[in-house]
């Protein structure tokens, strides 16, 4: 009994026996039972989906997952190091680790609650702003930065380093790296400048001078759009920026002109019933609204006639699908009629 109590007593570094044993044992528990807590909170919150519905669940749910083992590894040294003495050198590298697992820990749950924030966001806005769900990577890049900068910054001020002299150094050479890497700081300034003043969106249909394509990804240096042909265009955000971008997938309306001649000697009943045709065609189509059907001009070569409606439904494909019908049915009561047309004086424009 004595010598196991000598041996409990006995110094090794500093320390007993007894310290050890339970610094090793602390440390083992630590390290073991926090992974298996970890695990449990996740089966209980699964096993209740009301719970689940809770924001406070909601953002344990995701903080839970994103805790790493080197969290855990640094609260089990932390434990250990209250109960025994290391060498200051020891205790030193011990503490540096432990400042450096903590605060990247932090910056983790930081960067979990941010993106939990932005899909939230994105869930709220799916339907009433799409252009904001083609801005969230721009945002998520820029977020993740700046917490992971503020992150090391601190992490270094209770490491004592002296971060006033450091962010004065990085100042000047942030002005030296912005002057070399100027176009790649004007994309990413322009890319912001899309995601919050939403000029347009993934899925819209653009003309960028004489290119024409639908947004496939809104980058951070560039922005893809997919051409009527098929292929891949490229155009970095400044360029597009300082552009003529006309975008038509935010068309309420489409204006179509439809112009048609009829040959002299044509009677004047006649006249007047192509005029009718013409009004009755575009009439008939559901989503479409006439605003002027009128004898326009007596031509040299034709009697022409004009007539303007607007299409109330955007989407280009109905536009051109009404178009044809309208085409198709003052063709068959011309010839039902029989009106003949002028040549070279019948189209449909958009």
């Amino acid at each position: 009994m004595d010598s196991l109590e000598d041996l409990l007593h006995t110094k090794f570094y500093g320390n007993t026996t007894a310290e050890w044993a339970l610094a090793i044992a602390a440390f083992l528990v630590t390290f073991t039972v926090l992974p298996l807590l970890k695990t449990y909170l996740l089966r209980v919150a699964k096993k209740h989906p009301h719970a689940s519905e809770l924001i406070v669940v909601q953002v344990m749910l995701r903080l839970i997952p994103r805790t790493s083992r080197i969290f855990v590894l640094v609260v089990a040294l932390n434990l250990a190091m209250r109960i025994v003495d290391f060498a200051s050198k020891v205790e030193r590298a011990l503490e540096f680790l432990i400042q450096v697992g903590l605060w990247f820990q932090i910056g983790l749950w930081a960067i979990t609650i941010v993106e939990y924030l932005l899909d939230r966001r994105q869930q709220t806005h799916r339907e009433q702003d799409p252009g904001f769900i083609s801005s969230l990577g721009v945002i998520n890049f820029i977020v993740r930065a700046v917490i992971w900068a503020v992150v090391v910054l601190l992490a270094l001020d209770n490491l004592g380093v002296n971060i006033t002299a450091l962010v004065a150094g990085l100042g000047i050479g942030g002005i030296a790296i912005a002057l070399a890497v100027q176009t790649v700081l004007s994309d990413l300034f322009a890319s912001l400048s899309i995601t919050f003043d939403k000029p347009f969106a993934v899925g819209d249909a653009l003309s960028v001078d004489n290119i024409s394509g639908k947004v496939e990804n809104i980058g951070i240096r560039s922005t893809r759009l997919r051409s009527v042909d098929g292929e891949q265009i490229i155009i970095s955000n400044t360029d597009l920026l300082k552009s003529r971008v006309r975008n038509f997938g935010r068309m309420g309306e489409r204006r179509g002109i439809v112009n048609i001649g009829v040959i002299y000697g044509t009677p004047a009943e006649k006249v007047r019933k192509a005029g009718a045709i013409i009004e009755s065609a575009i009439k008939a189509q559901k989503n479409l609204r006439l605003e002027r059907c009128y004898l326009k001009e007596l031509a040299t070569d034709a009697i022409k006639f004009e007539a303007t409606f607007f299409s109330q439904n955007g989407d280009y494909d109905a536009f051109v699908a009404a178009q044809q019908d309208i085409n198709y049915r003052i063709i068959a009561e011309f010839e039902r009629e029989g009106i003949e047309f002028a040549s070279k004086v019948v189209s449909t424009r958009e």
